[in-house]
């Protein structure tokens, strides 16, 4: 017969929490990485960023570095899952598109999507020119990926507008796909706005201009 004692599972449990305290830091350092390479190469460029301007900045060594990440080029696509992760967040839930069933409603609820992406967007300034100006011209790969990123904004925006056509509250002839496109557009333009004229009453303004033209431009009559 097997003898355990007690003994055994203090050490079991002792290794388990010392497994897990040494994940933990494994998944802290990692985002520590992330968060740092983002900053370098949105202020920097990525091409004017090496592995060691992020390594110094971070204080620890290259070969801490690659265990993580093979190169710098393997990195940025971990900060960009990161900042699409943030964007989609925030179109989770009570900002879903099929959550609004009023035109009061998804007035509302364009309000809430307009606050939550200037607050990812413009808040730090440096997102936005990573997304629009660095993050481009890396590689065709990487230029792809953004556009696939725009034509998921296209597509959600268009859920939300084909919803509202269906409920009754938008107008029955949009053409919702185009219509979405010309929002991402708007939205886009607002960000670049934003970026050149960080004036918090200007950002204001033009978002709520925005959001008129997606109500009043597209509700049922």
């Amino acid at each position: 017969m097997t003898h355990h004692s007690v003994n055994d599972d203090c050490i079991i449990v002792q290794v388990t929490k010392a497994s897990t305290r040494t994940e933990r830091r494994k998944a802290e350092l990692r985002q520590d990485i992330i968060d740092t390479a983002f900053a370098c190469f949105a202020e920097k460029g990525y091409h004017a960023t090496g592995i060691a301007d992020i390594a110094v900045e971070l204080g620890i060594g290259h070969g801490t570095f690659y265990r993580y990440f093979s190169n710098k080029r393997d990195i940025i696509d971990h900060v960009i899952d990161d900042l699409s992760a943030r964007i989609i967040g925030a179109l989770g839930t009570e900002n879903a598109p099929d959550a609004a069933t009023t035109l009061d409603e998804y007035r509302d609820q364009i309000d809430r999507i307009g606050v939550a992406l200037t607050r990812i967007l413009l808040e730090d300034r440096r997102v936005a020119q990573l997304l629009l100006f660095h993050a481009t011209g890396i590689d065709d790969e990487l230029t792809a990926r953004l556009y696939g990123l725009l034509d998921t904004a296209d597509t959600l925006t268009a859920g939300y507008l084909e919803h509202g056509v269906d409920l009754g509250y938008l107008r029955q002839d949009l053409d919702t796909l185009n219509t979405a496109r010309a929002v991402t557009g708007m939205l886009l333009a607002g960000v670049v706005h934003g970026l050149r004229d960080p004036d918090e009453a200007a950002i204001a303004a033009l978002s709520e201009a925005i959001r008129r033209l997606l109500v009043d431009g597209v509700r049922k009559d």
